[in-house]
């Protein structure tokens, strides 16, 4: 997975995640949320944490070496490898509930959130490896 964005596309990415995160709540301060547009801004605070994590995913880094382009790969596999955990765990949950009302429709901001968390873990101790082996 090649980066195509900028340095400063990560910070902004970053910077709409926090938006999405807290627009609801803002929102909701300032009266207006009601019921009748709660579902449209659930779902563009969801569209929001999509696009700022794709963002930070795709964005290059300062010191951006030819090792990176393997840990975004490794990334990429444990990312998919604990969604598919989690998304699982959240079925059998459901089942167990005996809730057949509910459906996940967010697994793919789960990925990219996950990814993003992998991404970072990974270049950092592959920073702090470098800085110790000497």
């Amino acid at each position: 997975m090649k980066p195509l964005l900028p340095v400063f596309a990560r910070f902004l990415g970053y910077g709409v995640i926090a938006l999405g995160l807290f627009m609801p709540f803002l929102l909701y301060m300032f009266g207006m949320v009601n019921d009748h547009n709660l579902l449209l801004y659930k779902e563009c605070s969801k569209l929001l944490m999509m696009f700022g994590a794709l963002m930070i995913l795709f964005a290059i880094r300062k010191n951006e070496c030819a090792e990176m382009l393997a840990l975004r790969n490794k990334a990429a596999r444990n990312a998919m490898f604990f969604t598919v955990f989690f998304v699982f765990g959240t079925m059998l949950y459901r089942v167990y509930q005996g809730n057949l009302m509910n459906v996940d429709s967010s697994s793919f901001l789960t990925f990219l959130l996950v990814n993003v968390v992998c991404q970072e873990y990974l270049i950092k101790k592959a920073a702090i490896d470098a800085a110790f082996k000497r």
